[in-house]
């Protein structure tokens, strides 16, 4: 029997990836895919359970389509992902409309599920998360001019206040010709950007044979006809020479590296878990600067962890404002129930909350800087189409990753298609965010 199926994605670029596999499973087993949720037979809502903030988001969507379902709107409600993973014990007694769960090692059991509940069933399907990653095909969500490549699963880093390990199994690596023969379908669709992702893409290839193969990879991904490679998360103890070289020789990988540093002091460095310490951190980023001229950073920042006491703190923003690192994720330690580090002392939510509110007007600040800096440059901007709200063209440069950066709103005389690289010259700023006018000519390189 055919049902009408909605699908919501809450949480990362993997959750993405995660949930277009689902839309493609229920489409080929001749399910209706639904852009809204009202009339469907099912909701299908996969969650992200990494943080308890990212749990209450969860929630309140599930109790929005709970109220769908009172009102007759929807029929039954399926929930999928991390959050079921970590709780899979509580959520059908806690939240009686859910219908059925699905861990993270049970995404190819979808159609099962949905034929489950459907048939009045309440279904709960948890398979192993240490098992080899599924592969089957995707239903694209995002754009048509960028998609994310997943090229692992899981976790070996074991950070001290990470919960992930745990909610995806150990670090598994796809094999290359899987991950190649995905990435020229990609290709073949028309997708420019491709945004290699993994919860540490570093690791590639460790499993297999204790060496790292994320330079092999990308010196294969650079051969297939892609304008923009994006990475990430590179974790900053797994990158060697042999990987820094290759991002800086080949021009399609963009100079924008995302590497979640969480801390620069080294008495919470070790309480965390982190390899390397500061000056390592130092080192690697002089390195990386000094192999790739205009290399834009994004890390992940931590406030508030335990052990960090007014000395460490301003450690860390002497770090960040001396190092100028341009995205920045700033986050208010959470405890996380089953983490070694939830069974820390620790500075109190509020304090670590302003801690990570002077942490993030020190990196607008140099973000500021940086948007002076480039008045007058000349940026290949990827036109995303125009908004109606400030009347004008949007887009993306290398140093803006889609959904987690900001944009560029530019002018043109000549209205260009969302999915072509415009040339644009930067003449203002708007709201932190950088405002330009588009010239002629053929794109160009960062």
């Amino acid at each position: 029997m055919s049902y009408k199926l909605h699908f919501i994605s809450l949480g990362c670029a993997k959750n993405v990836v995660n949930c277009e596999q689902m839309m493609s499973l229920c489409r080929q087993a001749g399910h209706t895919l639904l852009s809204a949720p009202e009339g469907a037979d099912a909701v299908v809502v996969n969650t992200c359970g990494f943080l308890s903030s990212a749990n209450e988001e969860a929630i309140q969507n599930i109790l929005q389509m709970a109220r769908l379902k009172a009102e007759n709107k929807i029929k039954k409600i399926l929930v999928t992902g991390c959050m079921p993973q970590r709780y899979q014990g509580e959520i059908l007694e806690e939240l009686p409309e859910v219908d059925g769960i699905l861990g993270t090692g049970s995404y190819k059991d979808i159609v099962s599920a949905v034929e489950a509940v459907m048939a009045g069933e309440r279904a709960s399907r948890f398979g192993n998360i240490d098992a080899p990653v599924d592969e089957f095909g995707r239903e694209l969500t995002t754009p048509p001019w960028y998609a994310y490549l997943r090229i692992a699963e899981g976790c070996d880093n074991w950070c001290a206040f990470c919960i992930i390990p745990r909610l995806r199994g150990k670090y598994r690596s796809r094999p290359m010709d899987k991950v190649l023969a995905e990435a020229r379908a990609l290709a073949d669709r028309g997708v420019k950007e491709l945004i290699v992702v993994a919860q540490d893409i570093t690791r590639y290839g460790t499993d297999w044979d204790g060496q790292r193969h994320l330079a092999d990879l990308l010196e294969e991904l650079c051969q297939l006809d892609f304008h923009w490679i994006r990475l990430h998360y590179l974790y900053p103890d797994q990158m060697d020479g042999r990987l820094i070289d290759v991002i800086a020789r080949e021009p399609k990988i963009l100079k924008y590296l995302d590497i979640p540093l969480q801390h620069c002091n080294d008495d919470i460095l070790r309480k965390m878990n982190r390899r390397g310490d500061k000056a390592y951190i130092e080192d690697l980023l002089d390195r990386l600067r000094e192999r790739i001229p205009g290399l834009v950073l994004r890390t992940s920042l931590i406030t508030g962890l335990p052990g960090e006491g007014e000395a460490e703190f301003e450690e860390l923003c002497r770090f960040l404002w001396d190092q100028r690192m341009l995205r920045a994720g700033v986050f208010p330690y959470s405890p996380e129930e089953g983490t070694p580090a939830a069974k820390m002392d620790r500075v109190d939510t509020e304090e670590a909350e302003r801690r990570a509110e002077l942490v993030v007007d020190i990196q607008s600040r140099i973000m500021d800087e940086w948007n002076e800096d480039m008045q007058g440059e000349v940026l290949e901007v990827l036109c995303e189409g125009f908004d109606g709200q400030s009347m004008s063209f949007v887009g993306r440069s290398w140093a803006e990753s889609p959904d987690i950066d900001g944009r560029i709103y530019f002018t043109a005389e000549d209205e260009p298609e969302a999915g072509t690289f415009v040339r644009v010259r930067i003449t203002g700023v708007m709201d932190g965010e950088l405002t330009g006018e588009a010239l002629g000519g053929p794109p160009m390189r960062p």
